[in-house]
């Protein structure tokens, strides 16, 4: 027997009410029917799910991995279905892209703006994460495109280099000693209190650029706190956290803010984010288009 997308559709509402009683209600079934499919299931598979407690339900170890492969499944069957349903003769649909946070995915939807000016029904949704997560996504088909830093495999994916270039730097208090330096050195930031990436500290990551830049291995250096979201990374500084090594612009620091601001590092340490989707792929029609789109726009900018 094989799962069945009803009875998943099912677990996941479950999980989220953490109650058969108000999922019966929000699902339209009886307390009994929907008690009896999800039992059903627990017995094919030979795992308990749920912990069926007298206030609320509350998944086991199993439960938890289901839940996340569920909302997978679920996730790529409705964009199938979607695909297919699809009207050939203009493009619509959903393009889904997980990207990396930089000034340079401004090319990107730039170029997504583009394409849906002249086709209304064509939606982008984009998810926000580290590459490891991004690229896990895209192999699980999840996504479409990934908008990433770092190593890609060029035999397993197609890869299209951004034609901007971000620039690294110190997102830092103004009143810190080194905000009176024009630039950042390496030596600098050796007995600094740093606040890094998340991404930067995993292997094949841009991070191996920053290192070699810096002089030192991460392991020597005071990193008192990491990060996945630039926007947190900078209240951790206004907060006297420590100093944080990010790419310029992600954060918006006006010249006359009176607590942060940036300042590149010495030399100059620059790097590019790549536009990376599975060869071999079969794309919906909107997607082909987007990926063409982003291929001839990178092209005329490589010219100027």
């Amino acid at each position: 027997m094989m799962l069945d997308l009803r009875v998943l559709n099912y677990f996941l509402t479950v999980a989220r009410e953490e109650s058969i009683t108000h999922a019966a209600e929000a699902l339209h079934l009886s307390q009994p029917t929907l008690s009896r499919q999800l039992r059903d299931m627990e017995e094919m598979l030979g795992k308990e799910l749920m912990i069926r407690g007298p206030r609320r339900i509350t998944l086991t170890e199993e439960g938890l991995f289901l839940k996340k492969r569920a909302e997978e499944i679920l996730s790529l069957a409705s964009h199938t279905e979607q695909e297919l349903r699809s009207d050939d003769t203009e493009l619509n649909g959903n393009i889904r892209i997980g990207s990396a946070e930089s000034d340079s995915v401004r090319f990107i939807m730039q170029t997504a703006h583009k394409l849906q000016s002249h086709y209304k029904n064509l939606h982008f949704h984009v998810t926000s994460g580290d590459g490891q997560a991004i690229m896990e996504a895209l192999d699980k088909g999840l996504i479409d495109v990934a908008v990433v830093y770092g190593h890609v495999d060029t035999e397993k994916y197609e890869v299209l280099p951004c034609p901007y270039t971000d620039h690294w730097g110190l997102l830092l208090q103004r009143s810190h000693p080194l905000a009176a330096r024009e630039a950042i050195r390496p030596q600098d930031l050796w007995s600094e209190n740093l606040i890094l990436s998340q991404q930067v500290l995993q292997a094949n990551s841009h991070g191996n650029k920053l290192q070699t830049w810096i002089k030192k291995p991460f392991a020597e250096l005071n990193i008192q706190a990491t990060y996945n979201l630039a926007y947190n990374a900078s209240l951790m500084v206004r907060e006297g956290l420590g100093s944080c090594i990010m790419l310029e612009k992600i954060i918006n620091v006006p010249p006359y803010d009176p607590e942060l601001c940036f300042r590149l590092l010495d030399p100059l340490l620059e790097d590019t984010l790549f536009i990376v989707w599975k060869r071999f792929q079969i794309f919906s029609k909107g997607t082909q288009q987007f990926i063409h789109l982003l291929k001839e726009e990178a092209e005329k900018i490589s010219q100027l």
